[in-house]
């Protein structure tokens, strides 16, 4: 199970299902595509955080961006 699986910023919503969307479409997309979602999903809460969320927007970015990280390491599960 990767690190960025473990937890969610701003509530439970994802982490109680038993598949969590990214896993899906990381299965149904293509690396690139999904290299991509990730991408623009951390742009999207950077653009965003002085106007709307806030810290927790950052916070997000960073989820998103460790989710990247581990994607292009290979230390997914």
């Amino acid at each position: 199970m990767t690190t960025s699986r473990l937890h969610q910023i701003g509530g439970t919503h994802y982490t109680t299902k038993e598949i969590q969307p990214w896993d899906a479409m990381e299965a149904w997309m293509s690396h690139e595509a999904f290299l991509g979602f990730l991408q623009g999903n951390s742009i999207k809460y950077l653009a965003r955080w002085k106007d709307k969320g806030g810290i927790e927007d950052l916070r997000k970015a960073r989820h998103y961006l460790d989710k990247l990280i581990e994607v292009e390491n290979g230390t997914q599960n």
